[in-house]
């Protein structure tokens, strides 16, 4: 048997990871700006978090979520207090994709309706509802196009309140930053006057913070930028630093029932573990403020470049977007074989960054200084 072949693979085998850097079968050494796709939140291989998934798996890996677990009361009353949403529910599941799966299904079971609106260029993920909701008809099966799903552009206030008023939108999905789409802001005003809409016509508003949530944007959650308080918010990636994981912190006023959600694997003590590892990381290191003092830093390095291949920087915290007036391909391939750096990308000609949360400003000059000499 061989693999299904289903993503291009660099010629790189990683073997080894340590805070910012990874490295491979042969040795060599490379920045990792990338972060495994915004999951390494702390780090790869923080000491804390081995010894925390360590102590567990000596202990218990896993039971059912029909008897209690601990570990899960106390992460739910930790991420509620260091995020402010201590008044919000938490559920837990394995994956962004099954986090926003679960908070569309909230959302209809809670005001019966079924059409759902999502911006142009959003990547929500590729299970059934979730890649409904993702703009990209390449990953959208026939079985999954059922008309559910209006696009819309991001920012454009009037279409959006245009569709709300017609009273049958069951929820909005939004990424306040989008990731896949190219590292494009919602505007304050935009975030506000939607977040007013919803309520007005009784549509639940959902924050997908699965990319740009958990500290990247330089505070704990994108949508926080925005003076914005959604009813649903959805995490993973970062959420346990590369153990697969993925919640939905839920408004007060959604009230459970028996049988309507459930998991089999989420929430389980090795995950729970790694999560409350990654927020004892985030407080003893203050990494929610190294994202945005180094993203900020980095940001004006890259703006200071003089460089004509560079057309525009945007962004926040450490979720930053290079946009080229070359194919990203080349330079991107340069920056791993020659420079010995992993970023991401987004459509054809947009360098992507979402590096660990322990970026140094020591790092993000080694970015730019070889960013420069590719280019």
């Amino acid at each position: 048997m061989k693999l299904f072949d289903v993503y291009p693979l660099f010629d790189v085998n990683i073997v080894k990871g340590k805070g910012c850097h990874v490295w491979d079968d042969k040795g060599q050494q490379y920045l990792d700006l990338y972060g495994g796709h915004a999951v390494i939140s702390i780090g790869h291989c923080h000491p804390h978090y081995i010894e925390k998934l360590t102590e567990q798996a000596n202990l218990l890996g896993f039971y059912s979520n029909s008897v209690q677990n601990k570990l899960q009361v106390e992460l739910a009353e930790r991420l509620g207090r260091i995020s402010g949403y201590d008044d919000y529910q938490l559920f837990l599941i394995n994956s962004g994709a099954e986090a926003n799966e679960n908070a569309l299904k909230l959302a209809s079971f809670t005001n019966g309706r079924t059409r759902v609106l999502s911006a142009e260029k959003a990547f929500h993920g590729r299970t059934s509802l979730a890649v409904e909701v993702t703009n990209n008809p390449k990953i959208i099966a026939p079985i999954n196009a059922n008309g559910h799903v209006t696009y819309l552009a991001l920012n454009d206030l009037p279409a959006w309140e245009a569709e709300l008023a017609k009273g049958d939108v069951c929820a909005v999905i939004l990424e306040c930053i989008q990731g896949v789409g190219g590292i494009k802001l919602a505007t304050k005003e935009f975030a506000q006057g939607l977040a007013k809409a919803c309520k007005q016509y009784g549509t639940v508003l959902i924050c997908d913070e699965i990319q740009c949530g958990y500290g990247r944007s330089g505070r704990f959650f994108a949508h926080q930028w925005l003076d914005i308080r959604p009813d649903i918010i959805t995490v993973a990636k970062g959420i346990a630093n590369g153990f697969p994981m993925g919640a939905v912190l839920i408004a007060p006023q959604f009230k459970p029932v028996y049988g309507q959600l459930g998991t089999t694997f989420g929430g389980n003590h090795l995950a729970c573990a790694a999560a409350l590892a990654v927020l004892d990381v985030f407080e003893q290191e203050n990494l929610v403020e190294n994202a945005r003092i180094v993203g900020d830093y980095l940001m004006e390095r890259l703006k200071a470049l003089d460089n004509p291949h560079i057309t525009d920087i945007r962004g926040r915290g450490l979720m930053i977007g290079i946009d080229l007036d070359i194919p990203h391909k080349e330079p991107r391939q340069r920056l791993i074989y020659e420079g010995h750096i992993f970023t991401g990308c987004s459509g054809t000609n947009v360098l992507r960054l979402l590096p660990p949360l322990c970026l140094t400003k020591a790092q993000a000059d080694e970015f730019v200084e070889k960013l420069q000499s590719v280019l």
